[in-house]
């Protein structure tokens, strides 16, 4: 074999390199497959929830793309680890089915070095789940909460729709005929009840809406002003050219806005202001930061759950679908208890070591089976399941 072989050791390591590369290559596909796919259903779904401002609301076509790209960042954060168990869980269970895992292992590869291209393609998922954990998903987060909040404060364009009356507040009712493309409104009709006793009705024959310093202002061109004295039984009508109305009171000023623990940066969720809301919230920010740190480290959980599932124990002709069913059911419980660890540990923070305990301890246990070949030592004297069935 020495004669044979002068390099054999070399060849060994360009051998296995090779089929690492080769695992790598297959893990590629149905990640791309899976991510593009759980990514195209759940973006529907919360993009199906702006539907109304185009159909309803008027609201054009790329302002309704840019809202639902800003939740793409959030989207990807839980999809990664999903995307990648399914991508490990389908290749290592089609190469094992192809008999491809034993030829490899009896060519000399152990379980480590044909769970290694799944680790390391996991280790660069992780890295990329940290970009979108801690930099992109509260930058997209922020700019998200900032664009609903301008719509909602946009009374022309958002709650302002032509042919009907339109309710703001409790005590502003307003109809207009028709809009231009300017933003420019036609026959208005607005009715003004704040106060109670002197309701005002006011009609003219254009306006527009804008926004100033302080606040916006409804400017209402060639109307009247109709107000009628309850308690005297009088009423006054005002002829105008040009009428302001004030509609300050009826839209949120960006600076009273609080920053939700999803639009805030790690500094600021783990350092928060001294404002009345954040210091009510430094549990539910301090359990957002630990979730954001631990979030990403599912990828690893998930993908050695995966490994462990398929190259763990002995081989089986009868295939690993009870295996396969236990690691999703395993998948499941350890993403839910990380769901519900993040609500617990607001509460009590005591609790907050077990969200990376939580991924931690589900990783040791599967790497201890990928070293050992099971999960419990084998009894002394006991059979394996392969040495009953005929060769």
């Amino acid at each position: 074999p020495r004669f044979c072989f002068p390099n054999r050791r070399r060849y060994m390591v360009q051998f296995v390199r090779r089929m690492q590369k080769y695992i790598l290559r297959k893990l590629v596909g149905p990640f791309a497959f899976f991510l593009l796919s759980l990514t195209g259903v759940i973006w529907l779904m919360q993009s199906l929830r702006f539907v109304d401002l185009i159909i309803n609301k008027g609201l054009s076509a790329s302002y309704f793309g840019q809202l639902t790209l800003l939740v793409l960042p959030g989207v990807l954060n839980i999809i990664l680890p999903i995307a990648l168990f399914a991508a490990v869980l389908y290749v290592y269970n089609n190469l094992d089915g192809d008999s491809e895992i034993v030829v490899m292992r009896t060519s000399g590869l152990g379980n480590f070095s044909l769970a290694r291209p799944a680790i390391v393609f996991a280790l660069g998922v992780t890295i990329v789940g940290y970009f979108l954990s801690l930099y992109l998903m509260p930058t997209g987060q922020r700019a998200f909460k900032d664009m609903k909040s301008s719509l909602r404060n946009n009374l022309s364009y958002v709650l302002l729709q032509e042919g009907t009356f339109n309710t703001i507040g409790d005590s502003l009712t307003v109809y207009i005929r028709a809009r231009q493309s300017g933003g420019e409104m036609l026959g208005i009709l607005v009715h003004d009840s704040r106060v109670k006793n002197r309701p005002v009705t006011m009609i003219a024959e254009k306006g527009v809406i804008v926004r100033t310093d302080a606040g916006p202002r409804f400017i209402m061109v060639n109307g009247n002003r109709q107000e009628i004295d309850h308690r005297a039984g009088q009423l006054s009508l005002l002829q105008f050219d040009r009428y302001v109305l004030d509609l300050r009171q009826f839209v949120q000023q960006d600076d009273e806005r609080w920053l939700e623990p999803g639009e805030r940066y790690l500094r600021e969720l783990f350092w928060p202001g001294t404002g009345a809301d954040d210091l009510a919230n430094v549990g539910r920010m301090r359990a957002e930061g630990h979730d954001r740190l631990a979030a990403p480290l599912y990828s690893l959980t998930f993908t050695m759950i995966a490994l462990a599932a398929v190259l763990a124990g002995e081989f089986n002709r009868r295939g690993r679908r009870l295996r396969i069913v236990m690691a999703i059911g395993c998948v499941v419980a350890v993403r839910v208890a990380g769901l519900g660890l993040v609500g617990l540990s607001a509460k009590l923070p005591t609790l907050i070591s077990l969200l990376y305990l939580n991924g931690f301890l589900t990783m040791a246990i599967c790497l201890y089976a990928l070293v050992h070949g099971r999960f419990w030592p084998r009894r002394r004297g006991s059979l394996a399941p392969d040495s009953l069935e005929p060769l």
